[in-house]
């Protein structure tokens, strides 16, 4: 129901004693001032939901079982209402930024009051046993839901969560929906890691790429693989994990205490070090990705096993027995040791282990194909 608001005749009122009458009058009712609009031929309200409100306010409704006309969403994805409070809990005990994307939701225009002051602006009033159903955003809602009624509720107790209000009531529909607000890619991981905050693992990272002769200007940091063409070696997401092999053999280990200048410092010496003296690294460790071409870079990565993330991993996993982490520092002995081993991919070091004959050849004209599997790894070190 859509109800107009008269003309006022003070010019300039304000907008407290504007809702206020309505609010007097619905004072048993969910209130909210909101911004109509429509798109694609559709009716919505954007309108800022106070964290407490979301648990009787929102509900859910995904499919069960092997029937998808059971409800307007899908399944419960298992775990990721725990990755979406673990992320707020970990910013929030920081004192750290972070925010959620709108929910959205749906809700049949007769079962709402929505109160027009023009340009868009309005009040919206949600009768009391009124909810309104998820159309997106069920995991983000019930993770807030559990977060309000624990003992940490005090973390997210005075946010307020946008919420796009689609007023529908037809089934159909809102399946449909859902099925077009998912049409979207998931983001590469490397470019993840490019837009993390800088701290830890990030931050260490981003420092390598930008100091270490070997990675800049040659790391894909948007996709998940490096184009050759484009003379890229690396991905982010390839040197992060050896960054987290090189300091504490955890791939896996976001680095969260560690001091990113200092450990940065560290690495980047120990590797244009390493890089300069290995044989098989020198030229394209100093050579300016601008007088490089992709011949170079195809042929680097053929013909040593460093211009690939199983190389990489292997470095990583060996600098680690040569870190001294009470000094924060490489061994510069034990790092040129390993500078000097052979690294090409027809060395014996790698034959049998990460480098395996080929024997399905009709399969493709290499006499040779590398295994990264965590034995091959293993064997290699």
């Amino acid at each position: 129901m859509v109800e107009s608001y008269p003309p006022s005749h003070n010019p300039t009122p304000r907008i407290e004693d504007i809702f206020q009458p309505y609010l007097t009058k619905h004072y048993r009712d969910k209130c909210y001032p909101g911004l109509s609009f429509e798109q694609g031929k559709r009716s919505m309200i954007q309108i800022n939901v106070p964290a407490a409100d979301l648990p009787t306010l929102m509900q859910a409704k995904p499919s069960q079982g092997n029937d998808p006309d059971s409800g307007k969403n899908r399944p419960e994805v298992k775990g990721h209402v725990e990755e979406v409070k673990s992320y707020i809990l970990k910013r929030a005990k920081k004192d750290k930024p972070w925010i959620l994307g709108t929910l959205t939701a749906n809700v049949s225009p007769k079962e709402i009051t929505v109160i027009e002051f023009g340009i868009g602006v309005c009040l919206v009033i949600i009768p009391s046993g009124i909810k309104l159903d998820i159309t997106d955003g069920q995991h983000r809602k019930r993770a807030i839901h559990e977060l309000v009624e624990s003992a940490e509720g005090h973390l997210v107790a005075r946010n307020q969560f946008p919420i796009t209000l689609v007023l529908e009531d037809d089934f159909q529909q809102c399946q449909a929906d859902f099925r077009d607000m998912a049409q979207t890619k998931s983001l590469d991981k490397a470019l993840l890691l490019s837009f993390g905050e800088f701290e830890g693992q990030v931050g260490i990272t981003k420092n390598l790429i930008a100091q270490v002769s070997m990675f800049k200007d040659k790391t894909e940091r948007i996709k998940n693989s490096p184009s050759t063409k484009q003379k890229l070696i690396y991905t982010t997401n390839y040197l992060a994990r050896f960054v987290s092999f090189a300091l504490i053999n955890d791939p896996n280990n976001e680095l969260n205490e560690y001091d990113v200048e200092q450990a940065s410092t560290a690495l980047v010496t120990c590797l244009n070090g390493f890089f300069s003296e290995c044989e098989q690294t020198r030229y394209i460790s100093e050579t300016s990705v601008d007088n490089l071409t992709a011949n170079d870079i195809d042929k680097f990565k053929e013909n040593c096993i460093l211009g690939r993330s199983v190389g990489i991993e292997i470095l990583g996993r060996l600098l680690y027995c040569t870190y001294d982490k009470n000094e924060v520092e490489f061994d510069y002995e034990k790092v040129s040791q390993l500078a000097n081993l052979d690294w090409r991919r027809e060395s014996e070091l790698w034959k049998a282990n990460i480098v395996l004959s080929n024997s399905n050849l009709n399969y493709s004209n290499k006499a040779y194909k590398i295994s990264n599997t965590a034995s091959a790894v293993k064997m290699a070190i």
